[in-house]
């Protein structure tokens, strides 16, 4: 249990923390996060700190870089079915930013994954409260840097999002076969965690809660392709070029 001391006016005021300031925060359950810097933004030493930082915790991180819209974000974050986001924002525009995305997490049924970001001096606290206010999670601005320091910002966010994003949400997982982005991430998710209420894997053969095997709407069977090679063989080119040729001549994928 560690404690803050927060200045504010002439009061000093405790604040305790149900993890380690300095120790990596161990969670309960796997926590996935999307990092990233926000659009028009191309200041990415800050968030790479942290993503690194979340890595080392323990945390799996999909990193998207610098200069990414709220769309781009929004739509990964559903896909790899995250529990939290975070971004760093330094370009000014950050409460249309934030308060967009938290917008259209809700519109696509995900207001349950947490938002958290900073932009050093560039956010003030007004709008910081402003933010608070709107949904996201948390803020950090420069009094909270060097109160709480990196691990501490880390640890507060891996403690917020220490939950089973299968407990959030309900999904329908007929919608799997409809190849609906939210449900084919949630049916991983519940595999990967061993949720074999919602769905299990038996002898070849995904089945859903009821028992009954989830069948495919096509009697096609689709290739497994497998590209192995040495450090430096070129795997990820040659992987590029595959789906590159796959998009250019077949439109409806």
């Amino acid at each position: 249990m560690s404690i803050k001391t927060e200045k504010k006016s002439t009061e000093l005021k405790e604040v305790k923390y149900p993890f380690s300031l300095t120790e990596p925060h161990k969670p309960t359950h796997k926590v996935r996060f999307v990092t990233a810097a926000s659009l028009f933004d191309g200041h990415d030493a800050s968030i790479n700190i942290m993503r690194r930082i979340l890595q080392s915790s323990g945390v799996e991180v999909i990193h998207l870089g610098h200069n990414r819209s709220v769309h781009e974000i929004v739509n990964c974050a559903i896909q790899e079915d995250v529990q939290g986001i975070a971004i760093s924002s330094y370009q000014g525009g950050h409460v249309e930013y934030f308060k967009y995305m938290i917008e259209l997490l809700e519109e696509q049924g995900a207001g349950h994954i947490k938002v958290f970001g900073g932009g050093g001096g560039v956010i003030v606290q007004d709008e910081i409260d402003d933010l608070h206010d709107a949904g996201v999670s948390r803020i950090f601005s420069v009094d909270d840097g060097s109160e709480m320091g990196l691990q501490g910002m880390i640890n507060y966010m891996i403690h917020e999002c220490d939950y089973d994003p299968v407990t959030k949400t309900e999904i329908d997982i007929e919608k799997v076969l409809d190849k609906e982005p939210k449900a084919i991430a949630r049916a991983i998710t519940a595999l990967e965690n061993g949720n074999e209420e919602l769905i299990s894997f038996s002898d070849k053969q995904l089945l859903k809660k009821d028992g009954k095997p989830l069948k495919a709407k096509s009697e096609k069977t689709i290739p497994v392709l497998g590209i192995t090679g040495t450090g430096g063989a070129g795997k990820s080119s040659l992987t590029d070029e595959i789906v590159l040729r796959f998009l250019t001549e077949f439109e409806d994928i």
